[in-house]
């Protein structure tokens, strides 16, 4: 059975690395959702500018392109994508309405942490608290699960395939 899974949350919260890690134990093609940034976009966060909801529309909808693409197509992936808010998701939702999320939360301290060590991302860690303040945890409705970043890797992985079904790696 194919599956479209979204692992999400705010900068820093290791979205890429779990991803990756999840696309491998699943047999799923990775997509990095912010190689799908326009440049403005791209050059808004590098300036320090929080993107808006009407910049983030445009790549949300390239984003669900893709999920529809795979679903049709048969094919397993795992977007690294923030979706922050419920509106994103459903906009994500409308390439697979069966999507699945992997939300990673944490303290903020934890973030900020992970950001000031973060070499040649364009993100800087000064639009963290723009993205906290418009986080939308997931419903009880969302097919979503939350895990904490202090858990090892390992672990966050763990609790993504138990939400799916999947066999632990």
């Amino acid at each position: 059975m194919a599956l479209q899974v979204v692992v999400m949350g705010v900068s820093g919260c290791g979205k890429s690395t779990v991803g990756e890690r999840l696309a491998r134990e699943i047999g799923a093609r990775y997509i990095e959702g912010d190689s799908f940034h326009p440049p403005a976009n791209v050059a808004r966060m590098a300036a320090g500018i929080a993107l808006t909801d009407d910049d983030r529309q445009g790549w949300l909808e390239a984003l669900a392109a893709q999920l529809a693409d795979a679903r049709r197509e048969g094919r397993s992936v795992v977007l690294a994508c923030s979706a922050l808010k419920r509106r994103y998701r459903d906009t994500l939702r409308q390439g697979a309405p069966d999507l699945r999320f992997v939300h990673l939360h944490g303290a903020r301290a934890a973030f900020a942490a992970r950001l000031a060590a973060r070499q040649g991302h364009y993100m800087p860690a000064s639009l963290l608290d723009s993205q906290l303040a418009a986080l939308e945890s997931p419903g009880a409705d969302e097919q979503a699960v939350t895990v904490d970043i202090d858990a090892p890797v390992e672990s966050l992985v763990h609790a993504a395939l138990t939400h799916l079904g999947s066999t632990p790696p």
